[in-house]
Order: structure tokens, then C-alpha cells, then sequence
């Protein structure tokens, strides 16, 4: 058997099935695997060690005993700390909510424990998912397990730092603008932001609610369909949730791309200032579909700047309409980086708002139009490296990412490794498709796992997770 960390989600349930591992074991596992790698990444904010290990022999116990709830039955995972548990602290990260213990689970946390899954802690974000890192918040900067010197990404810095070093084989995080997608991308993982309203944010302490998903994060695209199946479906409790059909997100893996139709929206990558190694990788992962059968022709987009423009205005006013009592009461409780964007949504007016709203119709139907002659399209996921971490008091500025086409549309979009720059940095693939077709995404993202190989091989797991005992020396250095 592989190493216990290195088990997918459908390996380790094998395995838990056949009696020849415990969920017990992967816990202790994953808990010492925190233990001797978390100082120097710091991806866990709390971890609910009791939580975990009752969790655990509760699981044991059910499967010993024929009870089995599902595909997540007996395996640990982590929630970004924006997502609430009963009783469990959930502080965004930020002063104003330290202590806080929510009365009762986030629609996800309650889906994922009625599910079996033993949960292992709350995981590091951007303070209410905007802003940071930076020195002033409570919890320090998230670090990057392929180079401790960069960056993780934001928001969801520990949901995507902790798969990728095998903390956990799943995480949730949430996706904004790019929050999930982009630490995917940053870190080596899969992470998938679903159509907008397929997954419950009842529970989520909001950004902007217009634009919010709760986000998964795996380390492989099977795993992606596995988890999709536990906390997909409708909320009647939340207004924003859709009632669509539940369906098996794994019905079209392994099916190919032979005769798929894709879009690869290059053009936009040419003239944005891309990483001429990433352009490079993305071209040879469109030469992989062509090789595997797929059509790809490549399309034109509407002007990026039109969807970061207008993205701007409608995420400034809400996330504004969100915190404007507390900006008033409590302003320097704030992080300096989440007080300066949130109080940009002072000068957004109400005919600012309007324009953006039908700027954003005319996108949503400009993108319905392209996915109406293809079954998926392909961009970039980041435009570049994972940043450095200048200094903790004046971090650096995250890249820009064509994330937000589908944040602003509410497609379904997911980031696949493809490799690593030559750095040794990964490098992400952004696919995207028409509304509620996610069994279709993950078709297309599993074919491209497969032929790159990157997710099975060793160069998918970061130095920092190869090497726990020079790791070690450095966090005692």
C-alpha cells in the first residue's frame, strides 16, 4: 500500500472497507504529519484533535458494524475558518470574531459529518476571506509546501496547502474571485469552484454574496466527483441554493475526450503578461486533448478588463454592505489590507451598481454563447507563479487571474496541475463549462489528469511533504 498519506479518497475507503487500515490510523496519521510540518507552513488555525479521534472510532465502528455512509466515511478533512461549527471557534481570521462559537454547523459541515468524515481542524485564510496576509492579524502567513518563501495563495491558503502536503485528502474552502482556484493552481491540487447555487454557503460568513461558493479542494479529480456527491444538493435554507437534480458526480470519469469540442481562450493569455513557461505548459495540455480525439479551436473571449471591472464594483458594494456597521464601530480592528478594499465600496453609487449589473448580464451571455458551440473550454488558471513573500509587514501583490470569468458568470471552472515552472513551482489548467454540467468538467479534468500524470506521480507531492525530516531540522533552525 502507498504511503497512509499518500491514499485518495478512494483508496483510503478501500481500504477502510477491507479492514486493512482504520480510520483510526489515517487520523493519528495525519495528526502527526501536522505535528512535525505545521510550524513551518501554519495552515491549521485549530485543530480539533478530541473531535478528530471521536470521529474516528465512531467511523470504525459503523463500518465494523455494515453501517456506511459514503465515500467519506472514516476520512479526515479540513474547513477553511470562514465556514461555522457548533461550537467549534470560527474566527475568519480576524480580531473581531476571535472567541466566536457558532451555535450551529455551516449547511457543508453538517453534510460532511452526517457523512462520516472526521474532521481534523479550521484551516488559515485572508481575514473574512479579502484581506492579507499580512502582520497585523491574528494567525501568521500561510507558506507554500513546494517553496517556503512564496506564497500559498488567497483566500483559502490552508484548504489548498494542506491537500497538497497530505494533511487531508479534502478540504473546503470558498471562491470569490478565485480564492479556491488560484491556491489550487499556486499548490499542485485540484480545486473546483461549482455552479453558482449547487453547493449550500448557509453557514459562510459572506464576501460577496452574489458571488460566493463554497469550494472544494482534492488532491485528485476522482476525488473531486467523490466529495462532490457528499455536499452537493439544495438547501431550502439558504435563498441563493438552486434545486437541481442530484446526480453521480463519477458517471463520466474515464470516458475520454474523444470527440469533445473545446474552447482554449488563448488569445487573452498572449497580451496579459502570462509566464512564457506557463503558456508553454497550457499549449502542450491543449496538444494532449487534440492527441486524446478532442476538438479544440481557439476562441475569443469578451475583453478580460470588462470582467475584472465590473467584478470590482459589484464585490466592493457588497463586501461593503456586509461590514459597513462594523467598519464605522470598530474600524481598527480591522487589517489595514481589509480595511483599505472594504471601504472602496464607499464609492461605488447606486447608477455604478446598475451599470455593472447589466455589464454582467451581457458577460453571462457572452460566455453562455461560446459553451453553446463546445462542451468545455481551457484558460489559464494564474497567469504565473506562486508570489514571494517580501516581508510580513508589506507582502507582496497577488497576481491577477482569468479566475474571475467564471466567479462573475457562475460557471462551473476547476484548476488541474499540469506541471511544474522551472522553478519548481506548479502550474494550474482552468476548465470551465456550461451551468450544472460539473459530471462534464470533471470528465475533461480527469482525462487531462491522467494523460499529464502529475497527480500519481512523485513529483506531485511537494518537497516539504517528501522530506518531513529535513523539514524538521529547518523549523528547529
Amino acid at each position: 500500500m502507498k504511503p497512509i498519506h499518500e491514499l485518495t479518497i478512494a483508496e483510503a475507503g478501500s481500504a477502510l472497507r477491507s479492514g486493512a487500515v482504520t480510520s483510526v490510523e489515517l487520523t493519528e496519521a495525519a495528526l502527526d504529519r501536522v505535528a512535525a510540518l505545521d510550524p513551518a507552513l501554519h495552515y491549521f488555525y485549530l485543530l480539533t484533535t478530541e473531535r478528530a479521534r471521536s470521529d474516528a472510532a465512531r467511523a470504525d465502528k459503523e463500518l465494523r458494524a455494515g453501517h456506511d455512509r459514503g465515500p467519506l466515511h472514516g476520512i479526515p478533512y479540513g474547513l477553511k475558518d470562514i465556514l461555522d461549527t457548533a461550537g467549534i471557534q470560527t474566527t475568519c481570521n480576524s480580531k473581531l470574531l476571535l472567541g466566536h462559537l457558532p451555535d450551529e454547523d455551516s449547511a457543508v459541515e453538517a453534510k460532511l459529518r452526517a457523512g462520516g468524515g472526521v474532521l481534523l481542524g479550521k484551516l488559515a485564510t485572508s481575514e473574512f476571506a479579502c484581506g492579507g496576509p499580512g502582520d497585523d492579524l491574528p494567525y501568521p502567513i500561510s507558506r507554500n509546501p513546494w517553496h517556503l518563501d512564496h506564497y500559498t495563495g488567497g483566500s483559502s491558503a490552508g484548504s489548498a496547502g494542506g491537500v497538497s502536503v497530505g494533511f487531508m485528502r479534502a478540504a473546503i474552502g470558498t471562491d470569490t474571485g478565485g480564492s479556491t482556484r488560484v491556491p489550487a493552481h499556486y499548490c499542485g491540487v485540484v480545486g473546483l469552484k461549482p455552479t453558482y447555487g449547487l453547493i449550500s454557503t448557509r453557514g459562510v460568513f459572506p464576501l460577496a454574496p452574489s458571488f460566493d461558493h463554497c469550494a472544494p479542494l482534492t488532491r485528485s479529480v476522482r476525488d473531486m466527483a467523490l466529495l462532490m456527491n457528499v455536499i452537493a444538493g439544495y438547501d431550502p435554507r439558504d435563498p441563493a441554493s438552486v434545486d437541481h437534480q442530484r446526480e453521480d458526480y463519477t458517471r463520466k470519469l474515464g470516458q475520454g475526450v474523444r470527440g469533445l469540442r473545446i474552447a482554449y481562450a488563448r488569445e487573452y493569455l498572449v497580451t496579459a503578461s502570462i509566464f512564457p513557461d506557463l503558456l508553454a505548459s497550457l499549449d502542450r495540455a491543449v496538444e494532449i486533448f487534440r492527441n486524446l480525439g478532442a476538438v479544440v479551436e481557439e476562441v475569443a473571449l469578451p475583453d478580460f478588463e470588462l470582467f475584472r471591472a465590473c467584478s470590482r464594483v459589484v464585490v466592493a458594494a457588497e463586501a461593503f454592505a456586509i461590514h459597513e456597521e462594523t467598519l464605522r464601530s470598530r474600524p481598527r480592528d480591522y487589517g489595514i489590507q481589509t480595511y483599505q478594499r472594504l471601504v472602496a465600496g464607499t464609492a461605488i453609487s447606486a447608477a455604478d451598481l446598475v451599470h455593472a449589473y447589466g455589464l454582467r448580464r451581457d458577460l453571462v451571455l457572452a460566455i453562455r454563447n461560446v459553451l453553446g458551440r463546445y462542451d468545455a473550454a481551457v484558460t489559464a488558471t494564474g497567469l504565473g507563479e506562486p508570489p514571494l513573500i517580501a516581508t510580513p509587514s508589506q507582502p507582496s501583490r497577488m497576481i491577477g487571474s482569468p479566475t474571475v470569468i467564471c466567479s462573475l458568470t457562475g460557471n462551473p471552472a476547476v484548476s488541474v496541475p499540469i506541471g511544474l515552472s522551472s522553478k519548481g513551482l506548479p502550474f494550474g489548467m482552468q476548465i470551465f463549462a456550461r451551468h450544472f454540467d460539473e459530471a462534464r468538467l470533471l470528465q475533461v479534468a480527469a482525462a487531462l489528469e491522467e494523460a499529464v500524470g502529475f497527480t500519481d506521480s512523485a513529483a506531485g507531492m511537494p518537497p516539504i511533504g517528501r522530506n518531513v525530516a529535513a523539514t524538521r531540522k529547518y523549523i528547529d533552525a
